[in-house]
């Protein structure tokens, strides 16, 4: 059974295979190369996600690769031998709060446990750094609501790791439900899930993860019901099953199914799970057509297709588009089509912590986004 480091191995491995489509290419710039502002980035967590965005960012014309933090020095070794990083740019976890007197490094992506978010971000915003953080942004509402008022008080931007955010299929069937192509929205179902492998992995660890699939995988169905829907949900019901409790301990979940209730009357039907394979289906339904996105939040390509058939808009790899379309939102101000900012990382938050109460009460919980 495959771990979840060996299932990130092998999307990493996949996507080198992938044809990706250059960013300058995408932009339609094939004439002089981009001179304007870059945004130089460090990487706080070494492991096999980092890896993906640290790929992503060669590609980039307005983000580079400029800064490593990590509590295992031969990554730091390693990584800053392969990418040619200095070594007054590498910083371990006791000491990454000197980045305030680095000028070479403008932003810090977190990519670490889940656990740990809340202080690091709080760290970093002190020292004065941008912040992209990998999702869930924190284990709670509540941490989330502090990580956002520091970085309101440091006057830094703090950003959420959305990649989907910058999908082109993705952003295709948003723009069709704006301009009214699917008529009134009815139905939502977001499938997130796969079959987990080490017990032993921070993930299943309900101090790091802050819970189990819901908080890794299920947020995908939590934040795609929202864009897809373009509405906040109003109210929320769940129900657990746990079939493996040796494996899933308590407050780590296997497999969550949640409702959501959205104001223009629309609901989704979403599940989350660490058990099944073939899980990652998003698909809207509304009066006049409908759309679908099956694989709908890999790491692509994406496929989809809807009523008036099939989307087959071009692959870029993902870590590489939204690297280059945060960099924009950092340094120019930009306004992403779907906000990817924290207060967007807050709302999936609290939803989270509506179904978590929700699964407990065994009654509807009422949200307030």
């Amino acid at each position: 059974m495959p771990s979840r480091r060996r299932f990130l191995q092998t999307l990493s491995a996949a996507a080198l295979t992938l044809p990706v489509m250059p960013l300058s290419v995408m932009a339609g710039n094939t004439e002089q190369p981009y001179q304007g502002p870059v945004l130089r980035v460090a990487l706080m967590g070494l492991g096999g996600y980092a890896t993906l965005v640290a790929r992503g960012l060669e590609s980039c014309q307005r983000a580079r690769l400029a800064g490593l933090i990590s509590g295992t020095p031969e990554k730091i070794r390693s990584w800053s031998e392969k990418y040619g990083i200095a070594g007054k740019n590498c910083y371990n976890y006791e000491n990454f709060d000197q980045i305030r007197d680095n000028k070479d490094i403008d932003a810090v992506y977190v990519i670490t446990p889940n656990a740990l978010h809340h202080e690091q971000v709080l760290r970093i915003a002190k020292a004065g750094k941008h912040v992209i953080c990998e999702k869930p942004m924190a284990l709670n509402a509540r941490e989330g609501q502090e990580m956002i008022e520091a970085c309101r008080r440091a006057k830094v931007k703090l950003l959420v790791g959305y990649r989907m955010h910058f999908e082109a299929n993705t952003l295709e069937i948003v723009r069709m439900r704006q301009a009214g192509e699917l008529g009134k929205i009815r139905f939502f179902q977001g499938l997130s899930g796969f079959r987990i492998g080490d017990p032993g992995q921070w993930r299943l660890s309900k101090q790091l993860a802050g819970g189990g699939a819901l908080m890794d995988i299920g947020i995908y169905a939590i934040n795609g019901s929202r864009y897809m829907v373009g509405e906040d949900p109003v109210w929320v019901a769940a129900q657990e099953t746990k079939t493996d409790p040796q494996k899933f301990k308590a407050g780590v979940d296997e497999t969550i199914q949640f409702q959501l209730g959205f104001p223009g009357g629309a609901v989704a039907s979403c599940l989350s799970t660490y058990s099944m394979n073939n899980l990652d289906r998003f698909f809207l339904n509304g009066d006049k057509g409908f759309a679908e996105l099956q694989p709908a939040t890999g790491y692509g390509p994406i496929k989809g297709r809807t009523n008036k058939g099939e989307l087959a808009l071009p692959h870029v790899m993902h870590q590489a588009r939204q690297m280059e379309e945060m960099a924009g939102i950092i340094l120019e101000n930009k306004k992403p089509l779907i906000p990817v900012d924290g207060e967007e990382g807050l709302k999936d938050l609290k939803i989270i912590d509506a179904i978590y109460q929700a699964v407990q009460s065994g009654k509807k919980v009422s949200l307030k986004l």
